[in-house]
């Protein structure tokens, strides 16, 4: 027998947090969809409910936000929370139907859970001018929040977030793709992450890269390094320059300095924990 935990959060939780935690409670063959009503008009729960009841669904005896409905061929679940819905069950179908039945009273945002197995392509060229304005600079300009302060977690992201947080003001479709991709992504790997050791060894090893003028609208290269500490990752960086570099050569000599900065401060800042390195670093870089 299959049992599903479902975790209520917060309306101040973040969405990403959420969609991610539904992701770990998958089960069986149980498909999971996260939806978003939209805030105007905002649809009432009573008035939810009755639709919801007139589709077939019944409401569970020991949680008002949970709607059950049971066929045949399946089973389908929606949970409620003011304006955040998801939907989970083994009745594929039934999801399907619901989702166009809904769409008949409510205006509705479906941010699916599909996985990608990379966060961005790494040709990715983004401007001002691709694409149109999109109507919800507020959702969008949410998300790339959220997705900061996961970069403290997933380094792995840090390059594609850096890319679409540089269009709050006036975000277009084609970085509004780019960010559900960057979304997806983690879906897929949740269980990915970093490991450190308790026996850290003392020699420090440092990676920087950058790209020659790769941004297309004002040219400046971006500065990446990474820092491990033995064979633990302890920080980790992308960033674009300051200036635009007339050769790949100087946006290669301005990352190493960057990169040697931080580090002198970072064996300061571990010198004070009682963190000592041993002999001296070896900084690589791809020129």
């Amino acid at each position: 027998m299959s049992f599903l935990t479902v975790i209520f959060l917060r309306k101040s939780t973040s969405n990403l947090l959420l969609g991610l935690l539904i992701q770990q409670i998958r089960f069986a063959n149980f498909s999971v969809l996260y939806m978003v009503l939209s805030r105007t008009p905002r649809a009432s729960f009573a008035k939810f409910s009755t639709t919801i009841h007139d589709f077939g669904f019944t409401s569970s005896s020991y949680d008002f936000a949970l709607f059950v409905h049971k066929t045949a061929q399946g089973t389908t679940l929606l949970l409620l929370y003011v304006d955040d819905m998801i939907i989970t069950g083994n009745d594929t179908n039934g999801i399907l139907s619901l989702k166009q039945f809904f769409r008949q009273y409510f205006e509705m945002k479906d941010l699916d859970c599909k996985t990608t197995s990379t966060p961005i392509d790494p040709q990715t060229r983004l401007t001002p001018l691709d694409g149109t304005l999109i109507s919800d600079h507020t959702l969008y300009r949410q998300l790339v929040s959220n997705l900061v302060y996961l970069t403290v977690t997933r380094p792995n992201i840090a390059y594609a977030v850096h890319l679409v947080s540089q269009y709050l003001s006036a975000p277009c479709t084609l970085y509004h793709d780019a960010l559900l991709d960057i979304l997806h992504y983690p879906k897929g790997t949740l269980f990915r992450g970093l490991h450190y050791s308790a026996r850290l060894s003392p020699q420090f090893r440092v990676f920087s890269d950058t790209d020659w003028a790769g941004d297309p609208t004002d040219h400046r290269s971006t500065t990446s390094f990474y820092f491990f500490l033995g064979d633990s990752l302890i920080t980790w960086c992308s960033k674009k320059q300051t200036l635009t570099a007339r050769s790949s050569t100087k946006a290669e000599y301005r990352v190493l300095a960057n990169t040697t900065q931080e580090f002198i401060w970072l064996r300061w800042l571990l010198a004070d924990m009682g963190v000592s390195s041993c002999g001296a670093t070896s900084l690589y870089c791809d020129n």
